[in-house]
């Protein structure tokens, strides 16, 4: 009775040495089965173990391929789990108690992270103001404003409602016919008369409009000429917003 159970048990062994061997080696150090696999472990233990109870009879020969083939696919089976639950089982991974969520390669171990090239920020533009001008034009000796610098006069008006903050300064001008004296009065008067159109006919508040006279002191042309005289007689103003 001894004998025989010895010859039951040593084909099993056999058979059990074979299949962990099988599981957890090849030839480049990683398994080569997993649980997926497991059919292919019970057809290799059916091989290995009725083999080897052929070696005892026919009868052996056929226990042993039932008990190889059981054997095999719970060895294979048990070989294989994901402890850490990186989707590398436990015999091939080299890296265990990954974190959860961790890209890992094949081996188990986390995939190398290369950190992204600073961003480089374009350096900012210098901020540009935003000015409006304005300049209208007189008849000789006269400071009534004409029809057609209305509109311009209105551009400005505009702009100052749009920015509250803004104030402006009126600059009269003449040409160079008639005394010093007069001509400052005259330049006077025309600054007056647009800063008027500005707060009676658009709203701006007197206090943002201030209104000065520089008589004949300041020709932006040629006083010899009457083209000259034409563009010197002027009244100029600007408005500039800070961005």
């Amino acid at each position: 009775m001894r004998t025989r159970l010895l010859r039951v048990a040593i084909p099993l062994l056999l058979v059990s040495s074979v299949l962990s061997g099988c599981v957890t080696t090849s030839s480049t150090g990683d398994a080569a089965l997993n649980q997926g696999n497991w059919p292919l472990c019970s057809a290799i233990g059916g091989l290995a173990g009725g083999g080897l109870g052929a070696i005892e009879s026919s009868a052996w020969a056929a226990g042993g391929a039932v008990a190889g083939a059981v054997i095999g696919g719970i060895i294979c089976y048990a070989q294989d789990g994901d402890e850490d639950g990186d989707g590398v089982f436990d015999r091939r991974d080299r890296c265990p108690g990954t974190a959860p969520n961790t890209p890992v390669r094949h081996n188990g171990c986390p995939s190398p992270q290369y950190a992204s090239p600073p961003e480089v920020m374009a350096p900012d533009e210098p901020a540009v103001p935003v000015r409006v001008e304005l300049d209208v034009k007189f008849d000789f000796d006269k400071s009534v404003v004409k029809e057609n610098s209305h509109a311009d006069i209105k551009s400005l008006a505009d702009f100052m409602m749009q920015y509250p903050q803004t104030t402006t300064t009126v600059e009269g001008h003449t040409d160079s016919i008639g005394s010093d004296a007069y001509n400052q009065g005259l330049s006077e008067r025309r600054a007056n008369a647009v800063r008027d159109v500005l707060v009676e006919q658009h709203g701006i508040a007197t206090g943002r409009v201030a209104a000065v006279g520089y008589g004949e002191s300041r020709p932006v042309a040629d006083n010899g000429a009457e083209s000259g005289r034409a563009i010197n007689r002027r009244v100029e103003a600007a408005v500039e917003v800070q961005p």
